[in-house]
């Protein structure tokens, strides 16, 4: 099956099929669909009509998520232009009977280290595309390494990382060098959030990943031996790595490096744009602003008992199972209130450097710098929904962009060349310029 097929797969009853939609993460993502298909029919902004199903365990759970969008999008009801398929993950077959009806499945079922691969599998062998949210470096790459040239052959996309984490980061960084005037050869992006009075708080699926994330480091480490990856070349002046904790003079307080999934995604994204466009590759530093003296010692504190905890298995399980106690309640079984989420939103900074139209970056120090932006809502369950469904609509409708070949991709390798950062700037995740280029 040729690349494009995404928009053309026929006979299929679904362009979309959002699958654990009843879970925490779930429900915000089918409110997001709903949305998007109901601007697509007001607005013209996708060429036909969105189909699409919600899939799960439990009809009444599903039906209870519907029913809740349509609420909050005051429609009186959702149930009638959508279907509901019952399927686990557990189940083989009902993952490839939806799969076989469906041209995008969006994965939100994790960790997805324990649930997220009979999912691919069920695609890639059933031709659907496949987008999750993982912020799981092992899941991602290990997907990358098992399903690539399979899903290469079937003409289907296998997108990870399509949400907070990595879609403001790696396309961040594509933007910013697509504004630069020259060649743009290191990037540090800096990311701050902000609470309202009623605080942050995470769901604690995202701390379950991060728990059994590090615990595993050394068989990341592994798998990457396993891949081979070809080293991307540094290109203009080596980016200096920072030490664990520093005094950010710009933002005026401390940062350290984010421990998302943020560098290895643009990392996999550089090294793909270099080896197959041969476009010159951006060496990437990613850090978190974490505030004054105060926060640095509450964090450092929480943060040695939480390495600690997590290389043994008592520990994990302590972890997991008091999230909100070794978190300061920053995570929590139930998720963020509607308040919290109203109050909170992220500002990502992109300080990027690298050489003048006619300079050569092989020599000399860069000569040019920029700065550019990405700012968004509430980044777990407002700004991820908003990513992982205009990754969607980007797979959908902007096939002739997409890579010649289907395989497992990043965001920025499979949606460097599609409208995707148009459509996010459109539903308020917003990309732009804060200090042109100087010289």
């Amino acid at each position: 099956m040729a690349a494009g097929s995404v928009s053309k797969a026929a006979g299929r009853a679904y362009d979309v099929v959002v699958f654990g939609a009843s879970g925490f993460t779930g429900q915000f993502v089918v409110e997001e669909v709903a949305r998007a298909a109901a601007a697509a029919a007001g607005e013209g902004q996708l060429r036909s009509p969105l189909r699409w199903a919600v899939a799960g365990r439990s009809r009444e759970k599903l039906r209870a998520t519907l029913e809740r969008a349509a609420e909050r999008l005051g429609k009186a009801a959702l149930g009638a232009e959508v279907d509901v398929l019952l399927c686990d993950v557990g189940d083989a077959g009902s993952l490839a009977a939806m799969a076989r009806q469906a041209r995008v499945v969006l994965n939100c079922v994790g960790p997805y280290r324990f649930f997220g691969e009979p999912v691919v599998e069920a695609c890639v062998e059933n031709g659907a595309s496949c987008i999750d949210i993982s912020g799981e470096p092992q899941f991602l790459e290990g997907m990358y390494l098992k399903y690539n040239e399979r899903a290469a052959e079937k003409g289907v996309y296998v997108v990870g990382s399509c949400g907070f984490d990595s879609i403001p980061a790696d396309m961040g960084v594509l933007y910013t060098r697509d504004k630069l005037k020259g060649t743009l050869t290191a990037v540090e992006s800096f990311l701050s959030v902000k609470s309202g009075p009623e605080g942050v708080c995470v769901h604690d699926g995202t701390w379950k990943s991060a728990v059994y994330g590090l615990a595993d480091e050394d068989n990341l480490r592994k798998l990457r031996k396993k891949i081979g990856y070809a080293p991307v070349p540094v290109v203009g002046a080596k980016l200096k790595k920072r030490g664990f904790l520093f005094y950010n003079q710009e933002f005026k307080e401390y940062s350290i490096p984010f421990m998302g999934s943020d560098a290895s995604v643009v990392k996999r994204t550089q090294r793909y744009l270099h080896t197959e466009l041969q476009e010159t590759p951006v060496q990437y530093g990613a850090y978190v602003n974490v505030g004054g003296l105060g926060s640095v010692i509450k964090l450092m504190f929480a943060g040695m008992l939480f390495l600690l905890l997590v290389k043994f298995n008592f520990g994990r399980k302590l972890l997991t199972k008091y999230p909100e106690f070794f978190s300061a309640g920053r995570f929590t079984k139930e998720g963020p209130t509607q308040k919290q989420m109203d109050g909170t939103s992220f500002t990502m900074t992109f300080f990027g450097e690298g050489y003048s139209e006619g300079q050569d970056p092989q020599s000399g120090k860069p000569n040019v710098k920029i700065c550019t932006e990405v700012k968004g809502p509430e980044p777990g369950y407002i700004a991820t929904p908003i990513a992982m469904v205009q990754a969607a609509v980007s797979l959908l409708e902007d096939a002739a962009s997409l890579p010649k070949r289907g395989g497992v991709y990043s965001p920025g390798a499979a949606f460097s060349k599609t409208k995707l950062i148009d459509r996010l700037n459109r539903r308020g995740v917003e990309f732009s310029v804060i200090s042109k280029p100087e010289v």
